[in-house]
């Protein structure tokens, strides 16, 4: 997937907003203040970290090579995906998509409110 239409996903989410907190370097989305993604845009090949529930980082990290503990990230809960191509757009769409569901579930109800 290219870098622009990984940002224009992303973006696309109900409340997405990109931030440059740690520099040019690293694309951060974020929907009511929490993060969702992180986009390593200077890396080659590009990264992104991704949240997911305890069981599927494991499973994703089982079934594909690029996927690995979120660097930087408590990996428990997070993956980096390394777009080198072995990972289908299908698949990387519904990670992030699944990023930004577990982050939205975990916003108070007055936020999940003023997102709708």
């Amino acid at each position: 997937m290219r870098p622009e239409t990984l940002e224009s996903y992303c973006l696309s989410k109900n409340g997405a907003i990109k931030e440059f907190p740690f520099g040019k370097e690293h694309a951060v989305f974020k929907v009511m203040g929490k993060l969702f993604a992180i986009i390593s845009i200077e890396e080659n090949p590009l990264r992104i970290n991704l949240k997911a529930t305890p069981e599927d980082c494991l499973v994703y990290r089982d079934l594909y090579p690029c996927v690995v503990p979120g660097y930087h990230m408590n990996k428990k809960h997070w993956n980096t995906v390394v777009l080198d191509g072995c990972l289908e757009d299908e698949v990387l769409c519904e990670m992030i998509d699944e990023s930004y569901a577990l982050i939205v579930s975990g916003l108070t109800k007055k936020q999940q409110a003023e997102l709708s």
